[in-house]
């Protein structure tokens, strides 16, 4: 029989409704019947991709004994993380608090009234090597919850008090160029010069930290800031981490070469990686981080978007219960279905073995498994010294990798999660919106504009964005990185096609997040609306960890947004927002090298560009062209067009009103710095404008 999660949209929640546990939804219900029943709560956190999720939930959540275990000791509620990345933050936070670590599926033995006094991670059905299983850990917190309730109480006001001095904020100093110099120290001494990358293993894409390295070597013209981008997207396309073979990337490398993923595949990895190779292409013209971009979106708008025009969020590392099965290869297998030269020729260019290529992590023996990855540099990139051959090798292995996905397209499919998260979407939105104006792709822009539509169509309510979008049904109150994010991606949106409309949703949906999530008090963003849900605090968040966090991206926001509209409220309330996180990010300034960019953005010299005239024409692609080719993060740009929409451009943008087309021709006006150059008709005479 199917439990109360059956009614319920979240793939992650509906994959837990035929367990035997009781389980309730994140619900009032739940915590009612807890309190008449004098039980504590047992909060299961997770997501439908998780590996270690699937595991505990086929040893414990699917096993009868550890069921009933659960269900008389406890009020269970299982919460998709990603659906309610609110609650997911609160618990998490005190996981970390109590253990030093954290992690999912996390495990959270809490009160009633919501506050918690025990936490972990993944827990095995028995006891085993010294780590507590489900059967001895249940009858041991039913003991101190019957016979210790003073001890509980007391430890749960303890947790409270810490929650929340961690979420006040007291404003501190400004930020200088030294936060960006430390922040690069410290990078440069977690780098690993072996492999790339900046930590041993697991090693964790780092898009935004990428970034950021680009903008310091921009700043500085330091060539080891560079360095360790180029080297880490290198070592990241050419390694197990990146899907050869159906492309896209995987969530991360459990090996400090880069060679064996944790093989889920999510959509925020695909926009955040595509963004950092699409400015590493131009600040390097390196061809194989312009091929990566085309590869990764290949693969989203192939597998990962939805008829309406949104993004899933997520593909599964389990098929046929085993993690990896669908992307492995035996050498038997791929001998079989190519001709013997074709092997040969990936054998060799992809390091595959009779034995299989990688270890076995329980048994340390070969598994006869192989994944696909490159030692040497594809054909035709910068770095391979076989250019002139490059065009023949490269149609050949295009060839050979069409064959094995369609032969891969065959096996049994891992699970696609197809909730359409708005935050995410946001990014993907601005990642293509990116690609359609560095890589001039009319199919991007298309994507883009598609996907923007959706979100403002589908995905607001009553001038609020929802969070979560499943079977038609839009539901869950946005929060901060729903707004920020998708105002994100509509500013890309606007830099790629000018629409006077988008920059006016960016605009107003802006406002809205000041309204809902600003703190008057401290400064910054909450995390969660208010007049929301009553959570047992109101967090905030600066660090910028897999994702960066909303108050990063809105930062981003709001200088972009000042530069672009003139609104003088949007820098102070940045001023303000560095205020109230300057003591946090200096402590370590490279946990935040999203909130980094922002503030290179800040000290960098402001250069505004209005073009006016048809963007259409001739001259006004030319224009552009120039600036959408190069990197010039510190450079925003307005197109005003003649006839109504210059009035509505004026109305966002006042200081746009006095622009006019000289002669009737296409014309530019730059400003740097707050002094303006004297406008030109001139292409040439512009771009020079542009390297005073």
């Amino acid at each position: 029989m199917a439990n109360r999660l059956a009614k319920e949209k979240s793939p992650y929640l509906l994959q837990h409704a035929g367990n035997p546990v009781d389980w309730y939804p994140w619900s009032d219900e739940a915590f009612t019947r807890a309190a008449r029943e004098d039980k504590p709560v047992f909060l299961s956190i997770g997501y439908s991709t998780c590996h270690w999720c699937h595991v505990m939930e086929r040893e414990s959540f699917e096993d009868a004994q550890v069921a009933e275990l659960l269900n008389d000791t406890f009020v269970c509620i299982k919460v998709d993380r990603e659906e309610r990345p609110d609650i997911d933050n609160i618990y998490m936070t005190v996981c970390s608090m109590m253990t030093g670590s954290g992690g999912w599926p996390l495990t959270i033995i809490m009160t009633p009234d919501r506050k918690p006094f025990f936490a972990g991670t993944y827990f095995a059905k028995h006891t085993q090597y010294g780590r507590l299983g489900m059967l001895d850990m249940i009858p041991r917190l039913q003991d101190i919850w019957r016979n210790r309730r003073d001890e509980v109480l007391e430890s749960t006001d303890k947790i409270l008090a810490v929650l929340q001095q961690q979420n006040m904020s007291t404003p501190g100093s400004d930020l200088d160029r030294e936060t960006l110099h430390r922040a690069f120290a410290e990078l440069s001494g977690r780098y690993d010069k072996d492999h790339a990358g900046f930590s041993k293993a697991p090693k964790f894409p780092t898009p935004h930290t990428i970034t950021f390295l680009l903008r310091y070597w921009k700043m500085t013209g330091t060539d080891h800031a560079l360095a360790m981008a180029e080297q880490t997207l290198t070592a990241m396309r050419l390694g197990g981490i990146f899907d050869q073979v159906g492309f896209g990337f995987h969530r991360y490398a459990t090996d400090a070469k880069w060679l064996l993923p944790h093989f889920e595949k999510m959509l925020y990895d695909q926009a955040l990686l595509a963004i950092a190779y699409l400015e590493a292409h131009q600040v390097t013209g390196d061809p194989l981080f312009s091929q990566t971009v085309h590869e990764i979106f290949t693969y989203v708008l192939r597998d990962m978007t939805a008829p309406e025009g949104g993004f899933y969020s997520a593909e599964d590392a389990d098929s046929e219960g085993v993690e990896g099965k669908f992307y492995v290869w035996s050498l038997k297998e791929l001998q079989e279905a190519l001709a013997p030269g074709e092997a040969e020729f990936i054998q060799d260019l992809y390091n595959l073995k009779p034995e299989g290529n990688f270890h076995d992590e329980a048994t340390g023996a070969r598994t006869g498994a192989n994944i696909f990855h490159l030692t040497k540099p594809l054909p035709g990139s910068n770095a391979d010294s076989r250019k002139k051959s490059g065009a023949d090798t490269s149609a050949k292995l295009e060839n050979i990798r069409s064959k094995l996905f369609a032969l891969r397209k065959e096996r049994i499919h891992p699970h696609k999660d197809d909730k359409i998260l708005t935050d995410w979407n946001g990014l993907m939105l601005g990642a293509l919106a990116m690609g359609a104006r560095i890589l001039t792709n009319e199919t991007y822009l298309e994507a883009a504009e598609k996907a923007a539509h959706f979100i403002l169509s589908c995905m607001r309510s009553n001038d609020r964005l929802m969070h979560r979008y499943r079977d038609n049904e839009a539901a869950i109150d946005g929060m901060l990185c729903d707004y920020a994010y998708v105002v994100w991606g509509l500013l890309e949106l606007y830099a790629a096609n000018f629409d006077t409309a988008i920059l006016g949703e960016a605009i107003q949906l802006n406002r809205r997040m000041l309204d809902l999530f600003w703190d008057e008090k401290g400064g910054g963003f909450f995390l969660t609306p208010e007049g929301g849900e009553s959570l047992l605090v109101r967090p905030k968040e600066i660090y910028d960890g897999a994702l960066p966090s909303g108050n990063s991206i809105a930062f981003c926001n709001l200088l972009r947004l000042e530069r672009l509209t003139g609104d003088p409220d949007l820098s102070a309330k940045a001023k303000l927002l560095v205020q109230a996180f300057s003591e946090n990010v200096q402590e370590v300034p490279s946990g935040y090298t999203q909130f980094l960019t922002g503030l290179h953005f800040a000290l960098t010299p402001a250069t505004e560009v209005v073009i006016v005239g048809d963007p259409g024409a001739r001259e006004t692609r030319e224009m552009l062209a120039g600036l959408q080719k190069s990197f010039a993060p510190h450079i925003i740009t307005l197109v005003k067009d003649s006839g109504p929409d210059a009035e509505k451009l004026a109305a966002l943008a006042p200081f746009t009103a006095a622009h006019t087309a000289i002669g009737g021709k296409t014309t530019a006006y730059v400003c740097r710095n707050f002094t303006c150059k004297s406008p030109t008709t001139d292409v040439k005479e512009f771009m020079a404008l542009l390297q005073d």
